[in-house]
């Protein structure tokens, strides 16, 4: 037991001693959380594009009008949205700090960034066909001084009586202005359509602007009625809680890998086995590099928690009593043992084969592919965590750990908890019992990696 425990107490150090581990511990939180608001910064920082209205003739006349006023009934309908959203936020928060920190973020999304501009005279002027074109390629091109460049130059015309467009853009790839235009002339066909049949165009415009007040109700919230987001939020904590798993198991499992193909590379690992067995240097490893998790896990957990409690003090209450609340801790801490139980020996035992990451490639491909699948998954669990399909692949035991997690705030049968758990343990004590024998094979010879050897090694236990 003390060699065993030496063992742990040197691969945890040979990783917590060094510069790279506590930034790379740290990058994890920092980019997760950039990667959460690219999309709002992109969103927000995206420039308003200056669009100018051409119509081509007097068959086109009106349509400019009509373009522009889809743009204003767009507006005011995204909002009434916001400021819907905003009551939902106030309500959940409370109206404190957070709700208006929230509320913030929705100004400026979910809309067209353009803006129409009066067409420069001459551009207006001149006529339709090549000699206005040549024009609004010198507006959109870089010869063109900065303020009078333009993004877009929409000429507006009718082919058989409907409403036509051909879009310029400043940009080839920047398709949304043709998108905007579009649909506003397919707006603009059926006010047409509508008034020629004599439907009054203030009734189409009603009901086109017509937003309905639709709130979603459900018995097991905990109101017993409307479904507010603390009734979301153990759902949300569930899929967190399997994607935080899945990074550290396969985290942990790859450092172990890598920590015994180096040293076997090395010819470290025949001098551990002069001064102690293949099982001691194992469960050495593995229990080394499962408290090097377990630090990972309580820095994340610090972290996401001194942000939440500063950011979103108001959050924070709820999100310590979901946690708490029908044991998701516990369940989370038994699936993690289990799932990295059933990892890490397999990446040790890999590794034992190994003495370049190209050797490793040979099983480690198919490994990976498997767990993609979970990361899959788990998104459906999120929604439907009762689906057929999220539940028979939870009790396949490489999948149980993060799949379970995810499924556990909504209270599966208790049956199946305990039968996932079991189921995974038990697979867990295999995969113990099969990488040991591999582990010893692979760490006392040179034979290549590979399903053969690999799979002759656990048969001769040697």
């Amino acid at each position: 037991m003390k060699r065993t425990l030496l063992i742990a107490r040197r691969e945890f150090a040979a990783y917590a001693k060094t510069v790279g581990f506590w930034l790379s511990l740290l990058a994890f939180p920092i980019f997760g959380l950039l990667g959460g608001s690219v999309g709002f910064l992109m969103e927000s920082s995206e420039p308003v594009r200056q669009v100018v209205l051409v119509e081509e003739g007097p068959q086109a006349a009106g349509l400019a009008a009509a373009v522009q006023n889809t743009l204003r009934e767009d507006e005011a309908r995204r909002a009434q949205r916001r400021q819907a959203a905003e009551a939902q936020i106030q309500k959940a928060a409370g109206g404190t700090a957070g709700g208006e920190a929230a509320m913030g973020a929705l100004d400026g999304l979910d809309g067209p960034k353009l803006t129409f501009v009066a067409p420069p005279s001459d551009l207006a002027a001149a006529a339709p066909g090549e000699a206005r074109e040549q024009l609004t390629r010198r507006y959109l091109g870089d010869e063109a001084a900065e303020g009078e460049r333009l993004d877009a130059v929409v000429l507006l015309d009718r082919a058989d009586g409907r409403p036509t467009a051909r879009v310029w853009s400043r940009r080839a790839t920047d398709t949304s202005v043709e998108r905007f235009v579009s649909t506003a002339l397919k707006d603009q066909w059926r006010r047409e359509v509508f008034r020629d049949a004599g439907i009054d165009a203030a009734v189409v415009s009603t009901t086109q602007a017509f937003e309905p007040d639709v709130t979603t109700l459900s018995p097991s919230s905990a109101s017993g009625g409307e479904v507010s987001f603390r009734d979301q939020l153990p759902g949300i904590i569930g899929l967190a809680s399997g994607f935080i798993l899945w990074s550290l198991i396969i985290t942990g499992a790859s450092i172990l890998l890598n920590s015994v193909m180096e040293e076997k590379s090395n010819k470290i690992l025949e001098v551990l086995l002069s001064s102690a067995s293949a099982t001691e240097i194992l469960t050495g490893k593995v229990l080394g590099v499962a408290l090097l998790t377990a630090t990972v896990l309580l820095v994340w957990g610090g972290i996401g928690a001194a942000g939440l409690i500063a950011g979103l003090p108001e959050y924070a209450p709820m999100v310590g009593e979901v946690l708490l609340e029908g044991g998701l801790i516990g369940y989370f801490i038994a699936y993690a043992v289990g799932g990295y139980l059933m990892y890490a020996v397999l990446f040790a035992a890999i590794g034992a084969f190994c003495e370049t990451p190209r050797d490793a490639q040979t099983l480690m491909g198919p490994i990976m592919m498997i767990l993609i699948v979970p990361l899959l998954v788990m998104q459906m669990a999120l929604r439907t965590p009762d689906a057929p399909v999220v539940q028979i692949m939870s009790w396949i035991p490489f999948f149980t750990p993060f799949l379970m997690s995810a499924r556990a705030p909504s209270e599966p049968p208790m049956i199946e908890i305990i039968g996932t758990m079991a189921g995974m343990f038990a697979f867990a004590a295999l995969m113990v019992w099969v990488a040991g024998r591999a582990f010893r094979a692979g760490a006392l010879s040179d034979v290549k990696l590979s399903w053969k050897a690999f799979a002759g090694a656990i048969g001769r236990g040697r």
